[in-house]
């Protein structure tokens, strides 16, 4: 199985101050973002606060290849999206929801390319901590946010790969060529994920 990218950018090593920027403020960037993409009502500063994300991401050192990399699987669906706000509600709303979306994917792409992944865990860990007297337990909810990240990218490769096998042999229009192998491969490494965590004795119910 080939690696694929889906959505998020990878973490990128380096010494810039988004990277040294503490935690909490990269998760209220985030946040903050995602409020705006509600409160904006004018695309243009949609395309502005897009373009302050879009810089901090370049500065970072990323790189641009890795910001297309991060929202390109998003542009078949931005633009049924955008055509359709288009065609219902006019350009200038069509634009904005467009440019809000790429505004939070771009400021969560921002964190993760800049914050190593167990740093990010042990943020999220840290942050469901008020939650442990409720009977959460953060350390597992970081667990499932570790697996999350990891299955998504393997879900969308196993796709990508049976589509292009399926294409391959003149098969691109059969559901069944294409969901039947992707099911039977998510199901197991479901498998071999759970048999890994079991015997690491994680992911079992406390008595």
């Amino acid at each position: 199985m080939r690696g694929h990218g889906f959505l998020l950018a990878n973490y990128v090593a380096g010494g810039s101050v988004i990277h040294r920027t503490p935690l909490a403020l990269k998760f209220l960037m985030v946040v903050a973002c995602g409020l705006a993409s509600f409160l904006m009502v004018d695309w243009r500063l949609s395309a502005a606060a897009l373009g302050v994300t879009s810089g901090l991401f370049l500065l970072s050192g990323a790189g641009p290849v890795r910001l297309f990399r991060a929202v390109r699987p998003l542009v078949p669906v931005l633009l049924a999206i955008g055509l359709f706000q288009w065609w219902q509600l006019g350009a200038p709303t069509a634009a904005r929801i467009v440019l809000n979306i790429l505004l939070c994917v771009v400021a969560a792409s921002l964190l993760t390319a800049t914050t190593p992944m167990q740093q990010l865990l042990d943020g999220v860990a840290s942050l469901a901590t008020p939650f442990r007297r409720f009977g959460a337990d953060p350390e597992r909810f970081a667990l499932t946010i570790a697996i999350m990240l990891r299955s998504i990218p393997f879900i969308a490769g196993a796709f990508s790969d049976v589509r292009d096998s399926a294409r391959a042999r003149g098969l691109e229009r059969n559901p069944r060529a294409l969901v039947l192998p992707v099911f039977i491969t998510t199901v197991a490494f479901a498998r071999q994920t759970g048999e890994a965590l079991a015997a690491r004795g994680l992911g079992e119910a406390e008595d």
